[in-house]
């Protein structure tokens, strides 16, 4: 049977939270116009094509206790196959989680060099210690926008002991001020009987410094124009639980952080920021540091362009 383009589910390709900022910022009619149009409930066969050739994967998750948290998985181009268009294999270990088939899942291919990245959620319909299948149920693609263009490099294996904390520690402040990338997790229900609901691994891109280090438990970033599902947002909205991921490019360290996020619609803040149409701070609840877990380096190439729209935080704080 040929694949129709679009949405095919009853109901909106939208969940309530999504709807809710959308006509907030008076962008409902036409996104669903849009969602109905763009989002399908299957993998195009570009989509299929560009994740076959990526070395790594970002998948979102979220523990028994409801934590969002986001997982890099990694293996030479063709570790990710798609045997039909909507299953996704991973030739990969899964994340060290308490997975189980039938578990949300959320996925987020991103190739800096090209600045593409495609997302999709859905359910994990297999898993064992060396692979997983993933039942896709929603997929999308992004714009370029905020990508910053990076080359990858594939090295040794060389993980160090990981680091608990329940705060920011020297070097995870520093990680975090210098960024120009980072990666979100957020949740809202289970996508069983809802295609629209469930995990949503996102990208966000800044000129460095964008992530304003406030104290060793909060983190504050501007949130700029962008395609307007606001996946995020609607999640953040019900539910302020997500997780962060933040990568050193040089080293392949990784920090995941537990947090709380805030929205700010509007007021002083968002001000302080050139650029920024709300702001988003982050409480952090608990940070885990990887040294070196990602057998993967990037040299970094040059700036998204959409960069040169934006400014930087102004130095007055209330």
């Amino acid at each position: 049977m040929a694949q129709l383009p679009g949405w095919s589910f009853p109901g909106s390709p939208f969940h309530e939270g999504e709807q809710q900022v959308q006509q907030r910022l008076g962008v409902r009619d036409r996104m669903e116009a849009v969602g109905r149009r763009v989002l399908r409930n299957f993998m195009p066969d570009q989509h299929r094509e560009f994740f076959a050739g990526l070395p790594f994967l970002l998948l979102g998750t979220v523990d028994p206790a409801g934590q969002p948290s986001l997982s890099v998985v990694t293996g030479a181009p063709g570790f990710l196959s798609t045997p039909d268009a909507t299953t996704l294999h991973v030739a990969a270990p899964p994340p060290k989680a308490q997975l189980r088939a039938g578990d949300d899942i959320g996925i987020l291919g991103i190739d800096f060099a090209t600045r593409r990245r495609n997302r999709a959620n859905g359910l994990i319909a297999r898993l064992d210690a060396l692979s997983c299948d993933i039942a896709v149920k929603q997929s999308f693609g992004n714009c370029p926008r905020y990508i910053q263009a990076r080359e990858w490099l594939a090295v040794p294996a060389a993980p160090g002991p990981l680091r608990r904390a329940p705060t920011l520690g020297r070097y995870e402040r520093a990680l975090t001020a210098a960024a120009d990338t980072f990666f979100i997790a957020s949740a809202l229900g289970s996508l069983r009987d809802k295609p629209s609901q469930g995990i949503d691994a996102s990208h966000r891109g800044g000129p460095p410094g964008f992530v304003r280090v406030d104290d060793e438990r909060t983190l504050t970033v501007p949130d700029f124009n962008g395609n307007a599902y606001y996946n995020t947002l609607g999640n953040l909205t019900l539910n302020p639980r997500c997780g962060l991921l933040f990568l050193d490019f040089a080293q392949g360290t990784t920090l995941r952080i537990a947090a709380e996020a805030e929205i700010l619609w509007e007021g002083p803040e968002v001000q302080r920021f050139a650029g920024a149409e709300r702001i988003l701070r982050f409480h952090v609840r608990e940070c885990v540091t990887a040294p070196q877990a990602v057998p993967l380096r990037w040299r970094f190439r040059e700036y998204s362009p959409f960069l040169g729209q934006l400014g930087t935080w102004h130095a007055t704080k209330e």
